[in-house]
């Protein structure tokens, strides 16, 4: 359980993160098997990771000394955006949250950074996908702002992680106005 006095800080990822990071994909993808109807996650490439982390684009949410969650975001996403890889957007993949800290809505948190991160870096939108028809997470999604744009199927896929071959995606939406 999270205690409210903690300082909450969203930071990016370091190096040393790394092993952190992958203990909750593996306590994400335990909770995802146990959640019915799930696509569950694969065990990613530690050098995927990595390079997200090199390249500064893995980030943390800290209560105190630990960390709550963490996810990933990139510029460019065309194999899962397609045409409209062309609008300018920031794409959060992998958000994955200990389960110490499960029930907090730091989704709302992360949402609130990413607008204020894509404001910076001059993009009109916040994008994030997850696999399949989750109505539970597009209920969530949606109550955090994102708009529901629909399934789309991928077609292109190599490169992508391997529960993204053969799959249909949800889409979400946020306007970084407004």
């Amino acid at each position: 359980m999270a205690d409210s006095t903690l300082q909450k800080q969203l930071l990016l990822s370091t190096p040393a993160d790394i092993d952190e990071i992958f203990r909750l994909y593996r306590l994400a993808s335990a909770y995802q098997v146990a959640v019915k109807g799930t696509v569950v996650w694969p065990d990613f490439d530690r050098s995927m990771v990595a390079q997200e982390l090199a390249e500064g684009r893995q980030w943390k949410l800290m209560l105190g000394d630990a960390i709550a969650c963490v996810w990933a975001i990139t510029f460019d996403d065309p194999q899962i955006w397609g045409a409209r890889n062309a609008d300018p957007a920031v794409y959060i993949h992998r958000i994955a949250t200990n389960p110490e800290f499960r029930g907090h809505s730091w989704v709302a948190d992360i949402v609130a950074w990413a607008r204020d991160y894509a404001r910076q870096h001059q993009k009109k939108f916040v994008r994030l996908d997850t696999v399949g028809e989750n109505h539970g997470l597009i209920r969530h999604y949606t109550a955090c702002g994102f708009t529901y744009l629909g399934l789309a199927v991928l077609t292109d896929t190599a490169g992508l992680p391997a529960h993204y071959h053969n799959a249909t995606v949800s889409l979400f939406e946020l306007p970084v106005q407004g």
